[in-house]
């Protein structure tokens, strides 16, 4: 059956005409959600790329995070990237080097990478903080996305830019910029699954929104669960458990021919 989720072409057509919507999933569950929310775009990372992942994303496009530190050569990249994209993947993403993202894009495989601040190359911007508030250090900016044009990128993440600077990156460039923290003028606003749902582990960004509290609901449903197999105890250890609709009945004459059998 010929799938029906946007291709690159059609990502590429709506720059400019709308804001994409974006959100990093963990599960199916998510990825699910998602979908049935109308969320144009997500973003999982290859470990948990799986084709029942592929399934619960429904006509999501869906971007492969391949992990920079535990792919290093060209090669490792290029193995990782065919099959993320064999296994249903619209395009990958890849913070590693120039080279390395044109060896991607030169074998026809869509890349999106990422400008401003990179968490895996921080100490480089001065940690996890905004990058671009000096004019120097925008056109660096700038600069950084010229090179992914030249290189064959289709995209990138724009992470915690001003405002102003990455609307008027995203409207100078072909390219689909991702905004994490980069304002209202990028291609598409990008959030974390876990961030939008309340349930963040550790530091929560700034530009994060917190749509609803699911810690708490995580917090109540333990309490429930600790009851649960409290309560589960008791009925043993008070005979309650199994009672005799748990439990597999014999017939009289059956279970005396078994215990003369016995004998």
């Amino acid at each position: 059956m010929r799938s029906t989720r946007p291709t690159v072409a059609d990502i590429r057509a709506l720059k400019g005409e709308r804001t994409l919507t974006m959100l990093y999933v963990e599960t199916p569950e998510e990825a699910e959600a998602a979908a049935e929310a109308g969320i144009d775009m997500l973003s999982v990372i290859d470990p948990l790329w799986t084709p029942a992942m592929r399934e619960a994303a429904g006509d999501c496009f869906v971007q492969v995070g391949l992990l920079y530190g535990k792919l290093v050569t060209a090669e490792d990249y290029l193995r990782a990237a065919h099959r993320a994209m064999q296994d249903g993947g619209d395009c990958v993403y890849c913070a590693s080097s120039l080279n390395t993202i044109k060896a991607l894009a030169d074998d026809g495989i869509p890349v999106v990478s990422h400008v401003g601040l990179i968490p895996s190359k921080a100490t480089w911007t001065g940690g996890f903080k905004a990058v671009g508030k000096t004019s120097d250090s925008a056109l660096r900016i700038w600069q950084h996305v010229r090179a992914l044009e030249r290189v064959g990128a289709f995209g990138a993440e724009l992470e915690v830019v001003p405002d102003r600077v990455a609307a008027e990156i995203s409207k100078r460039t072909p390219l689909i910029m991702l905004g994490m923290g980069a304002g209202s003028g990028a291609d598409a606003q990008y959030l974390f699954a876990e961030d939008v749902l309340g349930c963040t582990r550790g530091h929560k960004p700034r530009h994060a929104k917190t749509y609803r509290d699911f810690a708490a609901e995580y917090e109540r449903l333990h309490k429930e669960r600790v009851s649960a197999f409290g309560e589960f105890r008791a009925d043993v250890e008070r005979g309650a458990y199994p009672a005799p609709e748990h439990s597999v009945a014999i017939k009289d004459d059956e279970f005396v021919s078994f215990m003369a059998g016995l004998k």
